[in-house]
């Protein structure tokens, strides 16, 4: 069961953050959609024969699986009983959910199933990472962000791994800004030993580390390899919470060249459960500082 969506009306939500991305301005109109068809009582099957077209349409709408068309969601307002005034200010929204995106110029390195993350993690209130392999992305230096591209795009030419790692650094360039959500990073053990990049690079690494630990804005833990061991999510995840009445919350899992997005209230419990006893069993803030010098000092 996906987490139930609330009457509240967009232009509401949107007067509270009028900086609201396109990405989470379209999941804010899709959960209304959702909200006033339950309302109103009608099946997503009726609803979408009403558009000339299915409930799987229906579906991907409400989900924001799909852009908002003004012709299909004007025809949905009228049957869900909504009045004219209302269905023009809609109508503006769902025009100004379909503006391209920042990231948009970045082309064919942001895929699909990535335009996602990177349009809501700004929209989030906090965003809760656990990562097992690497330092999480928005941590990352640009040395050790082209080392990791690389390493997973060992095919690509030299121009789009330097695209690849401008694009995470200007997220990285974003989540500074006033009202950027709050980052919290458990960061397993094992990745302060990967030698990502060689020695040099990795010693800029936790150096960077250890600065971002005095940043008000940023929670960092190592999880150590007991406590991974005790608890932990299985693989990388990160957990976008949102602010109470804007949006469900978000899991976000990424494979090679997929990923999937998880906002089913059992699914979110779940993760945020393993999260919480990790971050219960990782070292505090301070005791992370220890064993990021300690790590220091085989890169010296």
């Amino acid at each position: 069961m996906s987490a139930q969506p609330q009457l509240v009306s967009p232009l509401q939500l949107l007067e509270r953050r009028p900086d609201m991305g396109a990405k989470a301005l379209a999941r804010v109109l899709g959960n209304y959609l959702r909200a006033l068809r339950e309302a109103a009582g009608i099946t997503p099957t009726k609803a979408g024969e009403h558009i000339r077209g299915h409930a799987s349409k229906i579906s991907r709408m409400e989900t924001a699986h799909v852009s908002l068309k003004l012709r299909d969601v004007d025809d949905l307002l009228s049957l869900y009983g909504v009045s004219d005034q209302e269905r023009a200010e809609i109508a503006f929204l769902v025009q100004r959910s379909a503006k391209p995106e920042w990231w948009q110029p970045y082309g064919e390195v942001v895929p699909d199933w990535l335009q996602g993350l990177i349009g809501l993690e700004r929209d989030a209130h906090v965003i809760r990472t656990y990562e097992n392999q690497f330092v999480p992305g928005l941590l990352q230096t640009p040395s050790y962000a082209q080392a990791v591209v690389r390493s997973g795009h060992r095919l690509a030419s030299p121009e789009e791994i330097e695209r690849r790692v401008e694009l995470r650094l200007e997220r990285q360039r974003r989540m500074a800004e006033p009202g950027a959500p709050v980052l919290w990073a458990l960061i397993d053990e094992g990745v302060l030993h990967r030698p990502v990049g060689g020695p040099a690079v990795m010693r800029e690494q936790l150096e960077y580390l250890l600065i971002v630990l005095r940043q008000p804005g940023v929670r960092l833990q190592i999880a150590s390899w007991d406590a991974s061991a005790a608890a932990t999510p299985g693989s990388a995840v990160t957990y976008l919470r949102f602010a109470q009445g804007f949006l469900p919350d978000v899991v976000y899992l990424e494979h090679m060249t997929s990923a999937m997005y998880l906002d089913r209230l059992e699914e979110l419990d779940k993760y945020r459960a393993a999260l919480d006893e990790l971050s219960a069993l990782a070292a505090t803030p301070i005791e992370s500082r220890v064993m990021i010098d300690e790590a220091l000092k085989r890169y010296t």
